[in-house]
């Protein structure tokens, strides 16, 4: 490794982003006490990712002063890589790509293929996207068996459940994108397949909408569903029927999003290598089969310099512009040596990767920058100003990857591939921008998230022995003291809001600058995002926040303008969509917007010594269950449930389901929330009741009580622990954004 420089300086780091290094990018002994500073941390990466031109016959000397580049614009949080660079460069390890795609066949082989490959990617700190599409539908025959399918949704959870036992190498959890297109028979299934609150969790899913499906929505017309298998038409289905069914669970809770196919694959820059089927686990990287891609973000807000070119354009006012070149020159060839630097889990990746070389640089701290300039985030100002700084960053993106093709040499596929006719080149990347989500970086930088807009002015922190501590935009900090007002009096009050739109007595511009999501109409979440997908290679990580009282025509909207705009997917989230959603202020862990909450529970109550109740049979796959149900003032108190003739494993999970349900039912749990639970759970041997499947012996219980305590109530898509919204490394709230849970305050991420 090339030697650090004795005169190397310090990072200036934040408490809080010690804790946050220490935790997840510091390297570790064999005891699992951090053995390296983030001095050591930085130059690791540094000089490891500028020892990759020594293969482009760079002198040592050479390497050195790119090192020292390199860690000078990561250590003024400048620009960073993506998670796993910072992680694992100069190490054994040494894979540094954090998006993957991988196929899944028509084939026991091919899915357990993918299965054993997903593994070994989570292992070493990646995650992963895949397209279902290719399964063939359940209950199709299976000709080498004579069997019949089970289809794409049961293979999908297998996938899930592999990662459930995957950390990524220690740091972070396996993450995935799973992808159904429009016209697979089994897409009802896909698209109501999360409506149990904790299924597929390590999953986003996403529908692949086509433009044939589009336009038969738009003249309400059928579309065709196809066998995958056998390309036959299996039936039709009206298109708005399923169109509207999207936006209803996407209204219920926020899964499954939609990404646009053919626009994806309309900008595919190597169509001759195959289709895009799927993206990355964030939605923000289209990548052919065994593809990968190396991220890295732009810290926009470092490039404010007040006054810089105040007889320019008010959008390019404030704004250092050659500064920006310069970074996003030396940000590609970073990227660019992160391809020949990373050692890939899999030769068949390690093959695809260097025949495309894709990279995908964008940025973070645009909300800061909007601060900066007194722009608000929804205004035409600020979506040209957007539009204008992402232009300039492609443009210049691209313009490097031409200067390193000239030294380098193109990408190997660049002369069979329509990207030479596309493109005056020759390009060194397939791709060169993608703007992806930043939530632990913007927090070891000091911004806010990618292009989102600030969740919250204020948050609270919470830190060692329970102390608590109030974090305040640092842009905003310093209007409240311009203003001359009391910041300290007033954050306060702001981190209890979170908004400060209602402060009559705050100045108008000031609170017209300082909007935060939940302040801003989707429809400007929408527009800001094709005005960085215009000028994007790949795709932009968004999400369009919804308040709790949005419409489902709000989310139609919403999906027809993504179309419209060009966008190649989306992600909308309404606030409290999911019962266990907590808003990131004071007064939102109190209230969801006037929904009903929760009656605190009760002591557990003490049985009476008489009971009045009933019992009734039910046929389970196990056998005949008899389940015992005792009321007292007319209400369910206890049950009891006994399996005839299974044996006594059997036995035991009945009584111990019986008693945690008895349990629930003393301290005061409502019927709904217990049915919600358990109703669903799958087991070995169903069987039909009625007009429906009974799965299991919980599933068998909330069958009885739902009829007996239930009839004509619509429980959703039940409950989920409150606990589930809250960060479980340092228990501060979770928010939605960049189409994932993420904790503002340590960098958690619930897709990795």
């Amino acid at each position: 490794m090339i030697a650090m420089p004795s005169d190397l300086p310090h990072p200036q780091l934040k408490p809080n982003i010690q804790v946050v290094l220490d935790k997840r990018y510091l390297r570790k002994d064999d005891y699992g006490q951090t053995c390296e500073e983030p001095r050591d941390l930085f130059w690791r990466v540094a000089a490891s990712i500028a020892a990759g031109d020594a293969a482009y016959g760079a002198s040592p000397e050479e390497q050195a002063r790119l090192a020292r580049q390199f860690y000078d614009v990561m250590t003024s949080w400048t620009f960073l890589p993506n998670s796993p660079t910072l992680m694992n460069a100069g190490t054994e390890l040494g894979q540094l790509s954090a998006c993957f795609v991988l196929p899944v066949g028509d084939s026991i082989e091919e899915i357990f293929d993918a299965v054993k490959y997903a593994a070994m990617i989570h292992k070493s700190g990646g995650g992963t996207g895949f397209s279902f599409s290719r399964l063939r539908p359940k209950a199709s025959r299976v000709g080498s068996t004579g069997g019949v399918a089970s289809g794409p949704v049961s293979f999908l959870r297998i996938f899930n459940t592999a990662t459930e036992q995957i950390k990524q190498g220690g740091t972070r959890r396996g993450a995935n994108m799973g992808i159904l297109r429009v016209d697979h028979p089994d897409i009802v299934d896909f698209i109501r397949a999360k409506e149990k609150d904790g299924e597929f969790n390590n999953f986003n899913l996403s529908v692949g909408l086509t433009e044939d499906f589009m336009q038969a929505v738009e003249k309400d017309e059928t579309y065709a569903l196809r066998a995958p298998h056998t390309g036959e038409v299996v039936r039709t289905m009206r298109a708005r029927e399923i169109f509207d069914l999207l936006v209803k669970k996407a209204w219920q809770s926020g899964d499954p999003g939609i990404i646009f196919l053919d626009r994806i694959n309309r900008d595919n820059p190597t169509p001759d290598q195959g289709e895009i089927e799927s993206t990355n686990p964030c939605g923000e990287q289209p990548l052919l089969p065994f593809e990968a891609c190396n991220l890295g973000s732009i810290n926009l807000s470092n490039f404010y310099r007040p006054g810089h070119n105040e007889d320019a354009n008010p959008a390019d006012e404030g704004i250092d512009w050659e500064e920006l070149r310069r970074v996003a020159h030396l940000a590609v060839h970073f990227l660019d040596n992160v391809i020949d630097v990373s050692r890939f889990p899999l030769e068949r990746i390690t093959e695809t990767v260097h025949r495309n070389r894709k990279i995908g640089l964008g940025v973070m701290g645009f909300a800061d920058l909007l601060f900066q300039l007194g722009i608000a985030y929804d205004s035409e100002q600020g979506i040209a100003l957007a539009e204008r700084i992402m232009a300039f960053v492609n443009a210049e993106g691209h313009a490097a990857s031409a200067e390193l093709a000239r030294t380098r040499g193109a990408f190997p596929a660049y002369g069979t591939s329509v990207f030479a006719q596309r493109h005056e080149g020759p390009y060194r990347n397939a791709t060169v921008t993608t703007i992806a989500p930043t939530g632990t970086l913007s927090l070891i930088a000091g911004c806010s998230s990618g292009v989102e807009p600030l969740f919250a002015l204020c948050f609270t922190r919470n830190i060692l022995d329970g102390e608590k501590l109030v974090e305040v935009n640092s842009h905003f900090e310093e209007a409240v003291i311009r203003a001359g007002l009391d910041s300290e009096e007033l954050t306060h009050y702001v981190a209890e809001k979170g908004s400060i739109q209602e402060m009559d007595f705050l100045p108008e511009d000031m609170r017209r600058v300082f909007v935060t999501a939940m302040d801003i109409a989707p429809v400007w979440h929408l527009r800001m995002q094709a005005a960085f997908q215009r000028h994007t290679d790949n795709a932009v990580s968004k999400t369009v926040n919804l308040p709790a009282n949005a419409t489902e025509q709000d989310i139609h909207d919403i999906y027809w303008l993504a179309y419209r705009e060009g966008c190649k997917g989306v992600t909308v989230y309404r606030d409290g969509c999911k019962a266990s959603q907590v808003l990131a202020t004071g007064e939102g862990q109190r209230k969801l917007d006037g929904a009903a909450q929760p009656a605190p529970v009760a002591a557990v109550r003490k049985r009476p010594d008489i009971v009045n109740g009933f019992t009734q049979k039910v046929q389970t796959g196990l056998g005949a269950m008899y389940l015992t149900v005792n009321e007292v003032d007319g209400k369910p108190f206890e049950v009891f449930a006994t399996i005839g003739k299974s044996g006594r494993s059997i036995t035991a999970k009945a009584e111990a389901i019986g008693r945690l349900v008895s349990l629930a039912l003393r301290s005061g749990v409502e019927v709904r929330d217990i049915v919600a639970q358990i109703k669903g759970i799958g087991g070995e041997h169903p069987v039909f009741r009625g007009k429906g499947l009974l799965l299991s012996i919980p599933d068998a219980i909330a069958w009885v009580l739902e009829r007996r305590y239930l009839q004509g109530e619509h429980l959703g898509s039940g409950v989920t622990d409150i606990e589930e919204q809250h960060c479980p490394e340092c228990h501060a709230v979770l928010v939605f954004q960049e189409g994932c849970l993420i904790c503002p305050a340590c960098g958690f991420s619930r897709c990795g």
